[in-house]
């Protein structure tokens, strides 16, 4: 018989080296985000083109802002993607302070001229440039926790010096966004915090039990009244189809005139004055209305993989720190994505959450692509070789 040629390779199994770090999940995250940011860019365009024409400006308004929006923040993707990941573990004090006085002055008495009342909350400052300081805190939140969990490990199992710590300082975040009013970025921050301890050990008893607690404070919260009038349009959206049910109404009839594969680029008609925030808050039905399944599909494929790459990405991460801010980063651009989609569908009352680099809005944008620069800097530091039970399922 002849020789036995062994092909089998020699060396250990190795992902393959970009410029951006071991592997391929910074360039995948990179990537996926330009096609995100790219899907967004020309939905927006024909999602405003109008509501800017009849406000008075060019039917590029919007899409001009956004786009130097979007310069800045792959700038600032690119300069958080360069910065060690540890660096934030320093920085996770000096951010939440800086959030919670942002947060108290747009809700103090006499703030108005900086902090206005739109659309019956004050969720913005104005001095120069807009911020929500919403957005800031998210983030804030997420590096402030991950950077505390990784000091409490040994605390977890008592509720009062494990968890405690953590409610009060949330608490201190989500009380002035509740008072904006902006319930719902108020929970997701919560979420967003408690999905975060229990990665790095927290007991889920403890969570049960305070959602207990909590049941009571969210009642009071849902009875307010344009809240009631949400849940009851929600709960039964013919029930007041002119009014609370509207949005919802209109934005399940653009899903539906969609179709297959949609109308046609710019071809919308529910953006021309019946959908409500059309490039915003429900720009997801805009995808389904001018693109239809096949639209509404390629956009859910694009944040499942973003979502996935980041969880692979905290998975490989060099130490616990990162691995939770890895986790809370992907949680809340996840959450942020699914609840936006989910108000479209009707699946849950409306909660005006962006979809995460495709609604208008500068602040949001520039925070999710921040936190996609903190991913891919904790990809880049997963440079060190794997174990080697682990080589062969990289």
């Amino acid at each position: 018989m002849g020789r036995v040629v062994d092909l089998a390779p020699s060396g250990p199994l190795a992902l393959p080296v970009t410029g951006l770090g071991r592997g391929w999940e910074s360039a995948a995250i990179l990537t996926l985000t330009l096609l995100i940011l790219s899907l967004g860019l020309v939905t927006l365009y024909s999602a405003s083109a109008f509501l800017a024409q009849r406000q008075g400006f060019p039917d590029y308004y919007y899409v001009l802002r956004q786009a130097t929006g979007v310069a800045g923040g792959l700038a600032i993707l690119g300069v958080c993607a360069w910065v060690p990941h540890n660096v934030w573990r320093w920085l996770a004090w000096p951010m939440i302070i800086v959030a919670w006085i942002l947060l108290l002055i747009v809700i103090a008495p006499g703030t108005e001229s900086i902090a206005p009342l739109i659309n019956g909350a004050r969720r913005q400052l104005r001095f120069g440039m807009t911020l929500q300081p919403s957005e800031l805190a998210k983030v804030a939140v997420v590096v402030w926790t991950a950077a505390i969990a990784i000091r409490k490990q040994e605390d977890f199992p008592s509720l009062r010096r494990g968890l405690a710590p953590f409610l009060l300082v949330w608490g201190a975040i989500m009380v002035p966004i509740a008072f904006e009013p902006d319930l719902s970025t108020a929970l997701l921050v919560g979420m967003t915090g408690c999905l975060i301890v229990y990665v790095a050990g927290a007991r889920l008893t403890h969570f049960l039990f305070l959602g207990l607690l909590a049941v009571p404070v969210l009642y009071t919260q849902l009875d307010v009244a344009f809240r009631a009038r949400r849940m009851i349009s929600y709960l039964d959206p013919s029930a007041d189809p002119a009014g609370a049910g509207f949005q919802v109404q209109q934005s399940l009839l653009a899903f539906g005139s969609g179709g297959v594969a949609g109308v046609g680029f710019g071809q919308s008609r529910q953006k021309l004055g019946f959908l409500p925030e059309a490039h915003n808050d429900f720009i997801f039905a805009m995808i389904g209305e001018e693109w239809g399944l096949i639209g509404v599909t390629s956009t859910v494929l694009l944040y499942l993989l973003l979502i996935l790459v980041g969880f692979r990405v905290a998975s490989r991460a060099p130490d616990l720190f990162g691995q939770l801010l890895a986790v809370g980063l992907s949680s809340m651009i996840a959450m942020h994505a699914i609840l936006h989609m989910a108000v479209g569908l009707g699946l849950v009352p409306a909660t005006g959450l962006a979809l995460p680099l495709i609604s208008y809005g500068r602040s949001n944008l520039l925070v999710m692509l921040a936190s996609l620069g903190i991913l891919m800097s904790i990809s880049r530091a997963s440079q060190r070789p794997l174990p080697v039970g682990r080589r062969a399922r990289a």
